[in-house]
């Protein structure tokens, strides 16, 4: 990986700005965990989102990107970032029904090489669905770069992908969640600007 911030350097950034957390979480693939990436809590942080995000450019700067995409609604800051700076368009797609798909205009040239970038990756779902979407697009989808992967395996994103910050956080289906069964509070982090409180079952 072509970037000078060691995951040592990535993870104190999202520590500093309070984007790891620690607790019990009910997470957006409805898995339940212990530990969360708080995206909105780093895009607050404009320094320090700058900073990573110039790191991720730098992963793929070899590569001739000519177009960055990225998923609605955390990844569209990211790809403006990345795309800034590798001096190229961006781009984001937005949920249509189960897959996500570009709209509002946006129009690839055939072949054209596109970088898909996602801020955090815990199945990979949504970066899999960019990377759909931009071949539909008839764009080249020729590789993609991940703040933080916290799947604990490799990631598996139908092109070649890298990230700034691999972590191993577990994660369970709820009917097999030991906090759960520990009586925590499960907390679900919203997208409406506040957070639901449930009680651990």
């Amino acid at each position: 990986m072509n970037t000078n911030l060691s995951p040592e350097h990535v993870r104190a950034l999202l520590e500093s700005c309070g984007a790891y957390q620690e607790g019990h979480f009910e997470l957006r693939s409805g898995r339940h965990s212990g530990g969360y990436v708080e995206k909105f809590r780093l895009l607050e942080r404009p320094e320090v989102a700058s900073e990573l995000c110039r790191a991720l450019a730098e992963t793929w700067r070899h590569a001739a990107i000519e177009r960055v995409a990225g998923p609605a609604l955390g990844g569209v800051i990211i790809a403006y970032e990345v795309a800034r700076a590798l001096g190229v368009p961006c781009a984001f797609a937005e949920r249509a029904g189960e897959n996500l798909e570009f709209r509002r205009g946006f129009v690839f040239r055939p072949g054209e090489k596109v970088l898909v970038v996602e801020d955090i990756v815990t199945t990979g779902g949504s970066a899999r669905q960019v990377v759909d979407a931009a071949r539909a697009a008839g764009a080249d989808p020729v590789g993609a770069a991940v703040l933080v992967n916290r799947s604990g395996k490799p990631l598996d994103l139908g092109v070649p992908a890298v990230a700034l910050l691999d972590l191993d956080i577990a994660s369970f289906p709820p009917e097999e969640c030991p906090l759960c069964r520990d009586g925590l509070p499960l907390t679900a982090p919203g997208s409406k600007g506040t957070q639901k409180e449930k009680a651990g079952r």
